[in-house]
């Protein structure tokens, strides 16, 4: 039990396109916390992670595409291999260059969430640095049906239905546009 405290948890947020992922991430950036969360945010979303934000609450940007805003949070993009960012997350964390308290992965909205929940499982290195804590997968209310309704041809998997399946937590979003 002691061995897996000391792993940063790890939390994949998933969900369909329009869901609330990154209204919830600038929301986490920008709040006073005081927890040193790495944001991980997967390039081919929507809508990134507000630039002007970013600007305006960051300390420094490095070469490596990653961003440490005034909260303490690192935000970066996966420009890169998904196993290669966190085994140099693993490789400072060893060094005592960098001390994260989560990190929180949002894939984009068409995305099983599945080959990123099998990189903790894979690696060795990255099972030593960080465990999987968890799988979010944010729901439009709204649109919550039509999503998981949607017709796919033979073969293709519905991801809304594949992401609610992977889900260990369901976090119901835009209610307030609903009325049953």
């Amino acid at each position: 039990a002691e061995a897996l405290a000391s792993k940063v948890p790890v939390l994949v947020l998933t969900g369909f396109l329009g869901s609330g992922k990154t209204t919830l991430l600038n929301h986490i950036l920008t709040a006073t916390h005081g927890k040193k969360i790495a944001i991980i945010e997967n390039e081919f979303g929507d809508v990134g992670i507000d630039d002007a934000l970013i600007q305006k609450t960051s300390k420094f940007s490095s070469e490596e595409e990653i961003i440490e805003v005034l909260n303490g949070c690192l935000c970066c993009s996966v420009r890169q291999d998904l196993v290669v960012l966190l085994k140099g997350f693993a490789e400072r964390a060893a060094a005592g260059e960098l001390k994260l308290d989560a990190i929180i992965i949002e894939t984009t909205g068409m995305a099983d969430p599945a080959p990123v929940a099998q990189t903790f499982l894979i690696y060795d290195e990255i099972k030593a640095f960080a465990r999987l804590d968890g799988i979010v997968t944010m729901v439009d209310a709204k649109h919550v049906e039509r999503h998981l309704d949607a017709v796919k041809p033979e073969g293709v998997v519905n991801e809304a239905v594949a992401q609610a399946a992977f889900a260990d937590r369901l976090l119901l979003n835009k209610t307030d546009l609903v009325t049953e």
